[in-house]
């Protein structure tokens, strides 16, 4: 997709969303509940600051020494008896993916919700070749059946009503289901039950890598992880580079803060600890584990300003508390990552050139920042975008020769206390209560979604100096 269509993309996603009222009440329902139990779960923590400066601190020291932490968890995956393929990018780790599964044969795939997997396009590759591929977890079952993109890191199917899920269930099923969440979930319980007991290859993410000990680890509220990663008689592992940990020390304290900003639980429904494949005497489990490092940009990003993103966890905590996020929703960003990390990764990853409105959907305010477990700076880092973005030329001529304009008014006070009293005097009779609703040129996205409060026609700068340094402020002050 060219920059161009990406904005437009972008723009009509945005507008959409906004236009949603119903969309726009349960997104602030969702961020003001979720923002209640954030509180409440993170302030059970005896010292919350200090358990996230050392999450931060683990987090920064293992992306410092990845290539030590690498070898260290590659070699002990195959000392377990697990293979480990380093993919350079999305389209090696999708050849690795498909010549695992072509070499079994693969008729059907089932997969435990995987963000990665989504980053490389690997359900389309798998299909492409003939294959049936089967999201598991209900979320990710969901917006597949949609043929959506995920909606939010954590709760993918989290726009839909759950009328919208009636309908479609009772359209799969062919049968008039009610819109009650139990008899939902059981209709979805019993058609992946029989895909788990056929499916030939299991494909899941990582939450974390353990090098110490060479095991992955999976972080999930619903039982499919394990169905999907312990039936199957293969199984693969995607996951980022960076989500390495030195040791088991270090999960103590990721998970610790991962269920809390993640979900508000003190601990996931399931945490599972895969190291190797079936061995002798085991009653389930794969009798092949694959895991598959993926790089696809990571490593350009080391030693770089931008170096601190890496310390993600993916909770989706960032999401839950942006404002920005808020209003325009998880599909006006990029297919795969949204909220304020989306805004930072996906160019990063994808390039900023074909993603330099990502870097302004943010208001800068820093909830993510105050939010995030592993204190990622993603102010500084949206910043750091935009200020790359101006550099390069990326940003809208429009916005460029507007700040051009602004900056010089502002560098000429004379000019500037002009412009505000002729701008005050011209909106006036188009604003009742000193309130714009709808302004012309590059205003009409301010007001598009917020009210513009006119300038007065005497400045505190004109006022003070007509009075001499006193004002009366209307109480006899």
């Amino acid at each position: 997709m060219t920059a161009n269509a990406e904005r437009e993309r972008f723009d009509a996603q945005v507008a959409k969303a906004l236009g949603d009222r119903r969309l726009q009440d349960w997104l602030e329902d969702f961020q003001r509940l979720g923002q209640e139990a954030h509180v409440e779960a993170m302030g059970e923590l005896d010292d919350k600051e200090a358990w996230r400066d050392a999450l931060s601190e683990l987090r920064a020291h293992t992306v410092a020494n990845l290539d030590r932490y690498v070898d260290e968890f590659t070699a002990n995956v195959e000392a377990n008896g697990g293979r480990v393929f380093f993919a350079g990018d999305a389209a090696e780790a999708r050849e690795y993916v498909l010549d695992v599964a072509r070499g079994i044969p693969t008729k059907r795939v089932v997969k435990s919700k995987s963000m990665v997997t989504e980053e490389i396009e690997l359900n389309g590759a798998l299909e492409a070749a003939g294959m049936e591929v089967v999201e598991t977890d209900l979320g990710a079952f969901i917006v597949q059946l949609t043929g959506e993109d995920p909606y939010h890191i954590i709760a993918p199917a989290l726009h839909l009503t759950l009328e919208q899920v009636r309908d479609l269930f009772s359209r799969e099923s062919g049968e008039d289901l009610p819109a009650e969440p139990d008899v939902l979930a059981a209709w979805a319980r019993r058609r992946l039950r029989e895909k788990f007991m056929t499916a030939e290859l299991g494909i899941s993410g990582g939450n974390f890598g353990i090098a110490s000990t060479g095991t992955v680890v999976l972080v999930t509220n619903e039982g499919n992880g394990r169905m999907s990663t312990t039936l199957p008689g293969t199984h693969v592992a995607v996951m980022g580079v960076e989500r390495l940990l030195p040791d088991w020390e270090g999960l103590d304290t990721a998970l610790t803060l991962l269920t809390r900003a993640g979900t508000s639980q003190r601990i996931s429904t399931y945490i599972s600890a895969i190291s190797g494949p079936r061995r002798d005497g085991d009653r389930d489990g794969p009798d092949e584990l694959h895991v598959v490092l993926l790089d696809n940009g990571r490593s350009r990003i080391l030693g770089t300003k931008y170096e601190p993103v890496l310390k993600c966890i993916r909770c989706g905590a960032c999401l839950d508390h942006c404002p920005v996020y808020g209003c325009i929703g998880g599909h006006a960003y990029s297919r795969v990552y949204s909220g304020p990390i989306g805004a930072v990764i996906t160019p990063l990853l994808e390039g900023l050139d074909a993603h330099a409105e990502l870097p302004y959907a943010s208001s800068l305010c820093g909830a993510c920042v105050d939010a995030c477990p592993a204190r990622v700076p993603l102010t500084e880092l949206l910043l750091a975008l935009r200020a790359d973005a101006v550099q390069s030329g990326l940003e809208q001529q429009s916005w460029r020769a507007g700040m051009r304009g602004y900056a010089e008014l502002t560098a000429r006070p004379a000019v500037w206390d002009a412009a505000v009293r002729v701008a005050g005097a011209l909106a006036q009779p188009l604003a009742p209560g000193g309130v714009l609703r709808s302004a012309p040129g590059l205003l009409d996205k301010w007001t598009a979604s917020r009210d513009l409060k006119t300038p007065v026609r005497r400045s505190f700068r004109r006022r003070w100096r007509e009075s001499g340094g006193r004002v009366d402020d209307g109480r006899g002050s």
